[in-house]
């Protein structure tokens, strides 16, 4: 019988059982603790004790904690339906259609500026709102694309993949995965952003160059493809005609930009989290309502629809926050931290960052979403930056780096499934022509983990 991964909520709860199993075999144990000069509240190296008396969980803590899972992680539950909502209602509006259609037909007949352009157009969008999903409807648009400039499907999906998985990777301001793995670090949301929005250029020209080496070589010889011998769904011809970008397409742009300004300057000058964050992006749904005139019924319908698209992705980061809190009841959570740190403390604090980068990347097989990867790593990840003398931004940046370029290969990823099966394009083929964009990309997030140790990224 061929075997099938369980469904991302099923491997999560499988997770969280073996969670409240692991509290039955693992020391209970704990570190001690002091407020830092940041009144954020760190463990004390080398001050792990085993608990004196033990005590052990009953299944029913296994049930009672999903919905005390919620509770604890409802702020960013409600805050992605939120964000769900309004993305929705700005893709009502036709912007993003008409920005990326306007892109594909001013550089469909220059593939290397096309690479490179939409490759940094995703990429920026993605770190910036955390795009995965919407860059669906333009799989079959750049496989047309690449068919009349003599290039293959698995050129098209390179484009989109590299750009969705690098923008997720050097996300700056993110709301699925920047937001809450620093919520969970108890980092000020969004710190830290300078460097990696610096860092998304030069990660997006490693991607263009391997997407434009490989589409080089498909010119020059067709029986080079990785798709030789494999017909694609007909994407028909490339379309004579985009939605126009009005100025009120660009005055949506404007207001995202103004409405994403507005959230950071409150989040750095007036202590903002996720309650304010939520209203500045409520406000702009409005704003995008009335000067896309949309009417409140199709803009509630939209909002409704956008949120609902999200409940998924809301069901996991309950159940993941789930896996902690067995984890924390059953005081085996520092017990790791502390088996953890030993290995990674021989290595230096450069080398066991880099570890903490790849750990990541493994976990991203089993837990796909980014936020429901961020609410079972990072309870781990900011103690064990701690003890080891890095700093919990650097954990984050390990995270993102592992999150998001894994997600352009895990076959668990629901978005990379999707745009595979819409592009025609068999998942092992695939994995011969990203896996090594997957290397360069986690060798050149190493080189940056390194120096951001060396010169103090914090």
């Amino acid at each position: 019988m061929k075997f099938k991964m369980p469904h991302t909520l099923t491997l999560l709860f499988i997770l969280m059982v073996a969670a409240l199993v692991a509290t039955w075999i693992i020391p209970q144990g704990s570190f001690d603790t002091e407020l830092n000069e940041a009144g954020r509240e760190v463990v004390l190296p080398g001050s792990y004790q085993v608990t004196d008396e033990p005590f052990y969980l009953s299944p029913m803590n296994l049930f009672t904690g999903i919905p005390r899972a919620f509770a604890a992680a409802q702020d960013i539950i409600f805050f992605l339906f939120i964000i769900g909502g309004v993305l929705a209602v700005i893709r009502k509006t036709g912007t993003v259609d008409a920005l990326l259609g306007r892109l594909l037909e001013n550089l469909g007949d220059r593939p290397q500026v096309l690479i490179f352009a939409v490759i940094f157009v995703f990429a920026l969008a993605s770190s910036a709102m955390g795009a995965s999903g919407e860059y669906i409807p333009f799989v079959l648009i750049l496989v047309a694309l690449c068919k009349a400039m003599k290039l293959d499907a698995m050129t098209a999906v390179g484009i989109v993949v590299a750009g969705y998985g690098i923008g997720y990777g050097t996300a700056a301001f993110n709301q699925y995965t920047v937001v809450v793995a620093q919520g969970v670090a108890e980092l000020p949301t969004y710190s830290g952003w300078q460097l990696r929005l610096g860092i998304l250029l030069p990660f997006v020209m490693i991607g263009a160059h391997h997407v434009w080496s490989y589409s080089k070589k498909v010119q020059l010889d067709p029986a080079s493809s990785l798709m030789h011998g494999i017909q694609p769904p007909d994407a028909g011809t490339p379309p004579q005609s985009y939605p126009e970008l009005t100025l009120r397409h660009v005055l949506i742009l404007i207001s995202f930009l103004a409405a994403l300004g507005v959230a950071v300057w409150g989040i750095a000058t007036l202590g903002w989290y996720l309650i304010e964050l939520g209203a500045a992006f409520l406000i702009l749904g409005v704003v995008t309502a009335i000067i896309g005139k949309i009417g409140p019924n199709v803009t509630a319908r939209e909002f409704v629809s956008g949120a609902k698209d999200l409940t998924e992705t809301a069901l996991l980061v309950g159940v993941a926050r789930g896996i902690a809190l067995m984890m924390e009841d059953g005081e085996i959570l520092h017990t790791i931290v502390h088996y953890l740190s030993i290995p990674l403390s021989t290595v230096g604090p450069e080398l066991a960052s880099v570890g903490m980068m790849i750990m990541q990347t493994i976990l991203n097989l089993f837990v796909p979403s980014g936020s429901g990867q961020a609410f079972v790593t990072m309870p781990l990840m900011a103690p064990l930056s701690d003890l080891l003398g890095i700093s919990r931004q650097i954990a984050v940046l390990a995270f993102l780096f592992g999150d998001g370029f894994a997600n352009m290969l895990v076959p668990t990823n629901a978005v990379l499934m999707g745009i595979l099966g819409m592009a025609g394009v068999p998942y092992d083929r695939w994995f011969r022509f990203c896996f090594p964009l997957l290397l360069k990309l986690l060798g050149a997030g190493a080189v940056v983990i390194v120096l951001a140790v060396i010169f103090g990224y914090s």
